[in-house]
Order: structure tokens, then sequence, then C-alpha cells
């Protein structure tokens, strides 16, 4: 089974490495050559086969259900219902809403000729929106009747990034958009909490609020009992990331095998004791630990990993049932089988891998081995073994290994597991029925998290707690797998210490360096906001951080810090703030406080005075590996803080970068006059975005770039970049491409060639817009 179960998987991997899916004919003649296979009895080829059949088409049903281009921009009136909890901050509610009521109307001007009919037939029945300012509380269960405004599935697209198109697609979300205030929402009822686990949930989270009041651990305890994680401050999540326990704080496999585990043991003893004789112990104890998996599933919303654990979770319990006494491995392979045809997208998520490796690791190192492990020296060996395991998809998944992560999940792991989850799970149940009780029990809960956190917080704030690096090889992987398990073979294999040479190739990878003379940069997607990264043999300056959107949430920590760790970089030389306007300065705090950085230089030094800036002005130069770095403004004052950007001319031997900021006309008349020539840049970065108010005939004239990069979000509210503009650059004929087309755009200066390439156009898939 091991062996057809992988060779399903690796079906279904190859057409995840597709950038468009066959067309209808090639499904059909594939299908016509499983069933010939099939004939055959080739079983190993066919489940290989099976597995890129269900592939496709579960992908091309998938994608079915997006939006249509035509209905893009369109005010649409639609009834739903709220799915999940909604996430909130002080600015938007942002939810999942169901669609099952159908299409009441829409602007037909926008969507052309199409009937309500048609429309119902053309709109997704997953839509994620955002309510901005909501003047109603908003619950899950809720029907509403909104006017909505959708755009198809599109998000930022940056190497190292959340790729945010695969999560929706994954997710099955057809289209995002926006609640339009007038006409005004209507609430028009709320499902019964027997139709819909959503309900329950959020009765449970508003009694967690009132229960737990101002509690340090409130948002612990809600994402440990109903998988809501969106109180979690970004300092914590930071702390668990280094410490390697955020699989702790997220309802996932080890939870629900856990407290499974605890129930089926304390099933069977209960069983045994009763000497009840119709239903064996073991069958008794099996039935109740998958009744509580479920149910500690829909707690959590019956999230993907959850439903990946449940289903893992009863192929096991179906052996015990059906008294089947198989192999570790194979009762694995089944429950992957299993996972994957009920959903083969699993393999786009870490979590799959991360789970059954961390399992496949566990029974190699422990199951068949001679002797017996007390409970310490057996969490141990577990901790220490996943540890080991899990590091080279660590590194490849997240560019980073916590070396604290076995000592911390040491303490972690049973204090989590055997206390803090069955005490909550306990007090939420009583809570309706006994609720001083259920005051108590989170008292103690309360006590234990804050315990908990503080030695978290030591181990974090250790000196090389955590190691970044950059991305592994493909190559270095294939050596590091052999490596494991020579490392966790048993006692008597003879040099198991001679596996370490195996992990060199993980421990040396170095991203590749520009050479002497040569620029790489990257115009990082940010959505509507800058953010740049120019690379010389030996210095890395970083222009704009994008914008920041709440106290969670900013372009510094989601695009530009993952980036820097892809790339193995561990400092930063030179941050440049052009302004002080949201989307440049915005993620500059997440950057400075993420990852060393040496000089901080802007235009607005009282914005960032915490940092010790200082103020960039016209005349400012430097000279890195053979690349000359020179400020050419601001000079003078403009009234417009636009025009008082700083602008940074990059020039080597083989191209030059104009980096421009926000400025607009008059910055742009007084450079041309300033400068002249001097201008002239291969490279130029669209100045405000593309606006209409800045790249004027006679700025584009003197600049005459080979390439326009314009930074903008895609469908934008400020319309960037305007026709007017997009038609200068026409004129003085030069090529131009757009972060929300291309993704992020590298610029290399390599063997005297410029080359520019959006990263849509080299690592798209099927999934992503284009």
């Amino acid at each position: 089974m091991v062996v057809y179960a992988l060779l399903f998987l690796a079906g279904l991997m190859l057409v995840q490495q597709l950038t468009v899916l066959p067309d209808i004919q090639w499904l059909i003649a594939a299908g016509v050559a499983a069933c010939i296979i099939a004939w055959l009895r080739y079983w190993r080829v066919l489940f290989f086969m099976v597995g890129v059949l269900w592939a496709i088409v579960f992908a091309m049903h998938r994608l079915s259900e997006r939006l249509p281009e035509q209905l893009e921009g369109v005010e649409i009136q639609v009834a739903g219902t709220i799915a999940g909890l909604p996430e909130q901050d002080e600015k938007r509610a942002r939810f999942d809403f169901i669609t099952r009521d159908g299409v009441y109307a829409a602007n037909q001007q926008g969507a052309g000729a199409a009937t309500v009919a048609e429309l119902e037939r053309q709109l997704p029945t997953k839509l994620r929106l955002s309510w901005y300012y909501p003047d109603q509380p908003i619950k899950a269960g809720q029907r509403w009747l909104f006017t909505v405004k959708l755009k198809r599935v599109h998000g930022t697209m940056n190497p190292g990034g959340f790729d945010y198109e695969r999560w929706l697609f994954t997710e099955g979300v057809g289209a995002t958009g926006y609640v339009r205030p007038s006409p005004k929402p209507v609430l028009l009822g709320r499902d019964p909490a027997w139709k819909n686990i959503s309900v329950w949930r959020q009765v449970i989270t508003d009694r967690l609020s009132n229960a737990l009041g101002n509690s340090p651990s409130m948002a612990l305890i809600k994402a440990l009992t109903i998988g809501d994680g969106n109180s979690v401050a970004q300092e914590q999540w930071e702390v668990f990331r280094k410490t390697g326990t955020t699989h702790l704080v997220v309802i996932s496999g080890s939870h629900i095998g856990l407290i499974a585990g605890l129930v089926y043991f304390l099933v069977l003893k209960f069983w045994a004791w009763t000497g009840y004789t119709a239903w064996s112990p073991q069958k008794a104890a099996a039935f109740s630990a998958v009744l509580v998996a479920i149910f500690y599933a829909g707690l959590a919303g019956f999230s993907v990993p959850t439903q990946r654990s449940v289903v893992m979770l009863s192929v096991a319990m179906a052996a015990i049932i059906l008294q089947r006494n198989t192999r570790p491995f194979n009762i694995l392979s089944i429950a992957m089988f299993a996972v994957l045809v009920v959903d083969p997208l699993a393999i786009l998520s870490a979590g799959f891998w991360l789970s059954f490796i961390a399992v496949a690791v566990i029974v190699y190192a422990v199951s068949g081995r001679l002797g017996r492990l007390g409970p310490m020296w057996g969490a141990i060996k577990i901790n220490w073994v996943t540890s080991v395991g899990l590091s080279p998809l660590l590194l490849l998944f997240f560019q980073q290994v916590s070396l604290v992560a076995p000592l911390a999940n040491l303490v972690a792991v049973p204090v989590i597991s055997l206390l803090v989850v069955p005490l909550s799970l306990l007090a939420v149940i009583v809570m309706f029925i006994l609720p001083e009780t259920a005051d108590k029990l989170f008292y103690l809960v309360d006590q234990v998290l804050q315990g908990l956190w503080w030695l978290l917080v030591q181990l974090a704030e250790l000196p090389m707690a955590s190691i970044n690096h950059a991305l592994p090889s493909y190559w270095a992987l294939l050596f590091a797998v052999p490596g494991i398990l020579w490392l966790l073979a048993p006692v008597g294999i003879p040099a198991r210490w001679l596996s370490l040479v195996m992990f060199l190739p993980l421990v040396f990878t170095d991203a590749k360096r520009p050479e002497t003379g040569d620029i790489h940069m990257t115009l990082l997607d940010v959505g509507q906001g800058l953010s740049a990264v120019v690379r010389t043999a030996h210095h890395l300056l970083v222009y704009d951080a994008g914008a920041k959107f709440s106290e969670q949430s900013d372009m510094g920590q989601s695009v530009l810090l993952p980036f820097l760790r892809l790339q193995g970089i561990d400092k930063v030389d030179s941050l440049i703030v052009s302004h002080g306007d949201n989307d440049h300065i915005g993620g500059a705090v997440s950057l400075i406080r993420g990852i060393d950085v040496g000089q901080v230089l802007t235009s607005v030094p009282q914005q960032l005075s915490e940092y010790a800036p200082s103020k960039c002005a016209a005349g400012q130069s430097w000279l890195w590996d053979e690349v000359s770095f020179t400020l050419l403004a601001p000079q003078q004052a403009f009234m417009s803080d636009n025009d008082n950007s700083c602008v940074l001319k990059i020039q080597s031997e083989h191209g030059t970068v104009l980096l421009t900021g926000d400025i607009e006309a008059a910055a742009e008349s007084w450079l041309v006059k300033t400068y002249g020539e001097e201008l002239k840049a291969d490279v130029l970065v669209a100045p405000h975005h593309g606006s209409k108010t800045s790249s004027t005939t006679e700025f584009l004239q003197t600049v005459q770039p080979d390439y326009v990069l314009i930074p903008a979000g895609y469908r934008n509210q400020f319309g960037h970049p305007h026709k007017d503009v997009l038609a200068r650059y026409r004129q003085i004929d030069t090529k131009w491409l757009t972060s929300a087309d291309g993704g992020a755009i590298t610029v290399n200066t390599e063997n005297n060639a410029l080359v520019v390439q959006g990263m849509r156009e080299t690592e798209s898939r099927y999934w992503n817009s284009k």
C-alpha cells in the first residue's frame, strides 16, 4: 500500500507544477489510457494516472467556480450566510460569505444584459468579503443582504511570500470584494445552532470573551478551544515562531490526536472496569476517540487541517475496530491516500507535509526497536527525532529553524496537550451549565498559560534561539533525506555519526550573489505601495517598505522579511524611506525590528525618530562594489510631501536605475532643470505609481528609460496607472510592467545585459491569475 499511495501522491504533485491545465480532450484521452492500464493490470501505473486525473478534474471544478471577468467591479446585491468566525480589527471585518440564497439584483450597466438567473449561475458560491467600519455586530451564521463589489481572485506575488491566491484556491473562495455602505446592508436572520456549527462557535467565543475579560491568555484559550487565532498578537506569533511552538497554538493533528488518545485510554480502562462484553473495550474506545475528534474538529470550524487529522485518526481507529493487525506505515499510507482522495489540494499546504512526515519519522525512529523507553525518555526521543527529521522541511518552507524548539516543546507539549487543552474544553462544556465552575477552571488554565508564556519568552530571547537560512536547493534536500534515515537508524547500524556529513549541503547553501559591478533589484509586489530591494556583491539596500494595514499586518512583516529570509540575508546596510505616506513607510518599523538595519535615511526623520534616522538630501552618495548610489533630491522644500520624496539614482557600468518615490510634476520639473541628461536611466520606477499628476512628458523624454516599472495594486481605488500616463510611455517607445500584473519584478544587470522579468511570467501556476 505504501508504494501505491506514494504513486498516487506523485500524480497529484505533477499536476501542481503545471502553469495551465490541459484541455478537456487531453483529459478524455488520459481517461481512456487509464482504463486500458487497468485492463492490463498495471496497478502501479494506474495509481499514478488516477492521481493525475483526479487532480486535474478537481482543479477544473474549483476553477470553474471563480468570478467571471465581466462581473468585476459590478455592484451586485446578494444574499447569503456568514461562514466561520469573522476576523475583526479597528478598521474592518473580514469573513467568508456563502451565497446559497441567490442574487437579487445587479447594476445592469456594469454587468451588461445579464439576468438575475444568469448571475446566480455565474456568481461563486463562496466569497471573501470585507466590511469597512461596520455599524452593526457581525456574527457567524447571520444571513445578510449585501450590495457588494467583487473582483477576481488576486493577491501579491513575491519570492518567499505567502501565496494568497493559492490559499483562496484551496479554501474554495471564488472571489473577493467589499460591502458597499449604500444601500444599507440588511440583516435577514440567523441560522439555528443545530443547522450551522459556526453559530455554536460564535456563541462560545462570545461567552469566552465575557468570562475571561482582559485576561492575557484569552487569545490563546480561544485559539486552543475553537481555533480562533484572530486575537493572537503579532508579538505572540513571533515568540511561537522563534521557539518552534506555533503548531501548539493552532488546532492541528497533534491536538486532535492527543485528545483522542486521552479519550481512548480513559474509555478503554473504564469499559474494561465495567465488565460489559457485548463490545470489546478496544472498539468502544476507538469509537469514542473518533467521536471526540469530530467534536473537536467541529469546534475548530472543520478547517482543512482538522479535516485531515480526523481522516487520519479514523483510518487508524478503523484498523482497531476491524481488528486488523496492520503495519504502522500501511496505516499511515491509507490515511494519506484517504486525505488526498477527499482533498487533493492538501499537498499545497505545508501542514500536510509536516504532519505526515512527522508521523513517519516518529514511526521509523520508535517502532520495532528493542527495549522500551520510559515516558520521560520517550518524550525526549520524540522531540529529538521530530526536530531533526523536520529541519530540512522547515528550511524549505520557512527558511528558519528554531534551535530551542526541542527544549521548548519538551515542556510545552505536555503542558498544552495534557493540561491546557483538556481543562479548557471541559470549561467550555460546563460554562453553559455551571459558569462558576468554568470560571475556576479558566483561572487555572490562565495561570498555567502565563507560566508557560514566561518560559517561552525567555527561550525566544536567547542568542541564536532561531536561525535564518537561504532556501536550500533540491539536491541538498535529496542528500538530507538519507542522512536523516541513517542518523535515526537503530543503534546497531555502524558509523551513524557520518550521516551528519550529508547535512552539510543544507548548511552551506547560499543564495546567488551579484558579481562586482552588477545590480540585482527586486521591485516587490506590495499592492498599492512601494518597496524595492537592491543588492550588490556584498551590500543590500531597501527603498521603502510598503503599507501598514493594522497593528497585526503590514508589508514589512508579510513581504519584505520573508523575501530577505529566502535570500539568506541577515542585514540591511541601508534603508531609505522616501517620504511619510503609509504606503511607503508603513512596513518600516517591522523591518527594523525584524532584521539588523544599518543606516536609515528618510525625508521624514521625525516619523522614525526612535531609530535615529538621517535626513536624506541631494548630494549624498556612496560606492558599493563598483556600483554608485546618489541621492538627487530633495534639496528644496516643496508644498507637497510627495514632491519631497528621496530620489535615488543607482548606476553601474552595465545599467542605471532611478527610484523616484511619489514625486509629481513640480519635483520632476526641478529635477530636469537641475540635472538634465544626468537623469538618463535604463530602468525608471514610475513616479507616484503612475498617477496622472506625474510622469510628465518633459521628465520622460529626459530620463529616456528602456523600462518603466509601475508599483500599483490590482484594481486599486486610485486608477493607477492612469491611461494618460500609459499613453506617454507609449509615446517614448518604452516597455512598462506593473506589479499588479507581473508580481515582483526583478532587474538584473549581468553579462553586460539588462534582464527584466515579472514573477508571474516565470513562477506562475495554473491557479494564479494571469
